[in-house]
């Protein structure tokens, strides 16, 4: 739309997709964002293959036409509302096109609200999808098949208001600095289920988001209660290795197993926060496209202030699933036993 409710500078309409393989060789995310009251449309992709990262990220002046999704090479399609939408990257750095095709029916996520002080600083609309992803990948002078046998593909679709770069914190921001912050974003595809689940801690556990729901084509969604994950960390970081989430009723629970194949910080290449380089609906003039290659055996360290998309294989009832275990922590979080910013496991 053209116009929207609120004059918040900070209003935005975005997605994120990701495009993995089931052995951890490959991890592509993707997305495009509106940012109507700033005038700024951009996009990005990266691609992360071993210890290389792959990124193009485009920025433009937000047009006329909202139905077109597309910004210098990057550009979605959708060919099908819900259903199919065509992926496409035309850059000699990197370059894909992709038909995304819907395997579950979209579902809601809970309401996102968060505050600083008295002020709401984010409110957040969503929802969550899984599928399956059929055509090619170019990169490094590499190609990779991508075929619905092989890989997973996972999106989210989010509106409302969020923090952007550009803001002074002002008053606020002094009398309610930010202690500690934990994060976990977990959508999960199996043959014939798709599981999601979310979460958001303070620094004392407090849940501002709490949610664990089950889809089965033909049946009602199922809600599995208070979730509760456990994660094994990487010694001497906060890097997750596995994780075991509790789900369901305590009379008779249930467990999904995640095992971690590839991660990508979302800071190192695709612009989310605390990210250096370029954060999204920052105003880089028109036509703008920047092209970056990462070596990831050198640490960023912003990168740990951020939130990291890790690939995942998942074991529920007995099956074995794919898709994707978000996860961001720091400062303090007293479940997990992390006392400040500078805290990692043993």
């Amino acid at each position: 739309m053209k116009h929207v409710a609120t004059g918040d500078r900070n209003a935005y309409d975005r997605c994120i997709f990701h495009v993995l393989d089931h052995t951890g060789r490959a991890l592509l995310i993707l997305g495009l964002g509106v940012y109507p009251n700033l005038g700024v449309v951009d996009a990005y992709a990266t691609l992360r293959t071993g210890d290389v990262l792959h990124a193009v990220r485009a920025s433009d002046a937000l047009g006329e036409d909202r139905m077109r999704l597309a910004v210098g090479p990057l550009r979605l399609e959708v060919q099908e509302p819900l259903r199919r939408l065509r992926l496409v990257c035309e850059d000699e750095s990197l370059a894909y096109d992709l038909t995304w095709t819907a395997a579950f029916p979209a579902l809601w996520e809970p309401h996102h609200l968060q505050r600083r002080g008295g002020r709401l600083t984010l409110e957040g609309r969503r929802f969550v999808q899984a599928g399956t992803v059929a055509g090619v990948i170019r990169a490094a002078g590499e190609e990779l098949a991508v075929s619905s046998d092989g890989w997973t593909g996972t999106r989210d679709r989010s509106w409302g208001v969020r923090p952007m770069p550009g803001e002074e914190g002002g008053r606020l921001a002094d009398d309610h600095p930010a202690e500690g912050f934990h994060w976990i974003w977990c959508p999960a595809a199996f043959d014939d289920r798709f599981l999601m689940v979310v979460t958001q801690e303070d620094a004392d556990g407090h849940r501002s988001l709490s949610d664990a729901t089950l889809v089965r084509p033909g049946h009602r969604d199922r809600q599995l209660g208070w979730p509760y994950t456990e994660i094994g960390y990487r010694p001497g970081t906060r890097h997750p290795e596995r994780a075991v989430v509790h789900l369901g009723d305590p009379r008779a629970p249930r467990v999904l197993e995640v095992e971690i194949l590839t991660s990508s910080p979302l800071a190192i290449g695709a612009g989310y926060p605390p990210a250096g380089d370029w954060q999204h609906g920052t105003w880089q003039g028109r036509g703008w496209t920047d092209r970056r290659t990462y070596d990831m055996t050198s640490p960023d360290p912003l990168a740990a202030y951020g939130v990291t998309d890790h690939s995942a294989r998942f074991r529920l009832d007995g099956r074995t699933g794919y898709g994707v275990f978000e996860h961001g922590t720091f400062g303090r979080h007293d479940p997990s036993g992390f006392t400040g910013f500078d805290s990692v496991a043993p």
